[in-house]
């Protein structure tokens, strides 16, 4: 937690994990972000991985830190209640993140007509609307295609992480900042849209996968575990024990020769082969099944133990396979010895390792990591605070079921 941004406030209507990142990124560099959910919770409030007693992790992993209004959002006042918020003024407010329909009660012409200066930044699935999540547009854009072993012929291979959903959430953070600062020059509001089918197919121009295609009219063949265009796979040691090793540049490809005492082996290679290992990555690549072999017995004459120094003192970039368990119990890093952990006690009477901003700073203090609310805990706050409601209009409010504090004040 940092405080460049301490003085902006965000509102955040949305749900599952592009816009909330989005606010979550913005609040760890210091902005105030209240966020909104109906009464009882969104879609997401109670999505896995959840506590023995059903509380989401996920919740509170995506909303630490941030305020939290419920309201009854299918009711025209709770409505309206929303939208007052949204555009409440300040210099500082009136920055919008959501994953709401385009056109719906939270339309950016609507808001902008209650406040001009409005910035809305609108996560989407597909641009034309189509609705769409991280697995549907990285299906549709061939990721499964090429992921997984040559053996699983054509069944497509999904992965656990939702990559165009954390990209989208970054990427939604940095133009709500842009479009600020433009405000502050031109006093000009606007809307930005960030569909996940754009992300990821901007994506796939950007590491040359589309031109790659494109000119040779083929898609790329699945490779499994190897690395593409360059050397890196999964080798296990004497004792079993399985590590990733990678050599893009020449001087981790030097270094892992170096350290498996493969120089001489690997320099016949090259010989018979007319080939530079070292100045040419991608003839690692297109040689993988002559070098992989060296490598494979290598590694099996040595322990784990042993590999670990050689690699250490080698400069290799490599990795030890882990389950997220074997990590968090083994892996300093996974512990408050990495300032980006804080132990907090959540919500779900849980407390665990916590991570504030991903980012060090060096010339600035870090804060620990907040824990997340209660569904609902700033209610009061927020219609008083932000809204100016008296405190009669609040108890009205809550009487006739429009908003609700924390089902749990305890």
């Amino acid at each position: 937690m940092y405080e460049f941004l301490r003085g902006l406030r965000v509102v955040e209507g949305a749900s599952f994990i592009a816009a909330p990142s989005c606010g979550l990124h913005l609040l760890q560099l210091g902005a105030e972000v209240i966020r909104f959910d109906p009464i009882g919770g969104g879609p997401d409030h109670g999505r896995w991985p959840v506590s023995p007693q059903g509380a989401s992790f996920y919740w509170e992993g995506l909303n630490k830190g941030k305020k939290s209004i419920a309201i009854d959002l299918a009711r025209p006042e709770g409505r309206d209640l929303a939208t007052s918020l949204v555009t409440a003024p300040g210099e500082a407010a009136g920055l919008f993140v959501t994953n709401y329909p385009a056109d719906g009660f939270l339309s950016h012409a609507r808001l902008a007509a209650a406040r001009p200066d409005m910035i809305t930044v609108r996560v989407l699935g597909w641009a034309d609307g189509t609705t769409a999540v991280d697995y549907t547009v990285n299906c549709a854009v061939g990721i499964p295609s090429m992921t997984g072993p040559p053996s699983s012929g054509g069944a497509p291979v999904n992965h656990v992480l939702p990559a165009w959903d954390l990209l989208a959430g970054a990427y939604a953070a940095y133009t709500m900042l842009a479009a600020e600062r433009y405000r502050r020059d031109s006093g000009k509001g606007q809307e930005i849209r960030v569909p996940l089918g754009d992300l990821a197919m901007a994506t796939l121009g950007h590491l040359g996968q589309v031109a790659e295609v494109a000119v040779s009219g083929i898609d790329r063949p699945r490779s499994g575990n190897d690395l593409f265009g360059a050397f890196g796979r999964d080798f296990v040691t004497k004792e079993g024990r399985r590590v990733m090793l990678v050599a893009i540049t020449q001087r981790q490809w030097t270094g892992l020769v170096a350290a498996l005492d493969l120089g001489g082996s690997v320099a016949a290679l090259e010989g018979e082969l007319a080939v530079s290992f070292a100045a040419d990555e991608g003839a690692r690549f297109a040689h993988r099944d002559r070098l992989f072999p060296l490598v494979e017995a290598a590694m099996a004459r040595r322990t784990f133990s042993e590999l670990e120094a050689l690699f250490d003192r080698c400069k290799v970039c490599w990795g030890p396979y882990r389950t997220v368990k074997e990590a968090l119990d083994n892996d300093p890093r996974f512990s408050t010895s990495n300032p980006i952990f804080t132990p907090v006690e959540h919500p779900s009477g849980f407390r665990y390792l916590t991570p504030g901003a991903a980012a060090t700073f060096s010339g600035s203090q870090r804060a620990a990591a907040p824990r997340a609310p209660r569904l609902g805990e700033h209610t009061e706050e927020i219609l008083a605070a932000i809204l100016g409601l008296p405190a009669h209009e609040i108890g009205r409010l809550h009487d006739r079921g429009i908003v609700a504090g924390p089902a749990n004040k305890g």
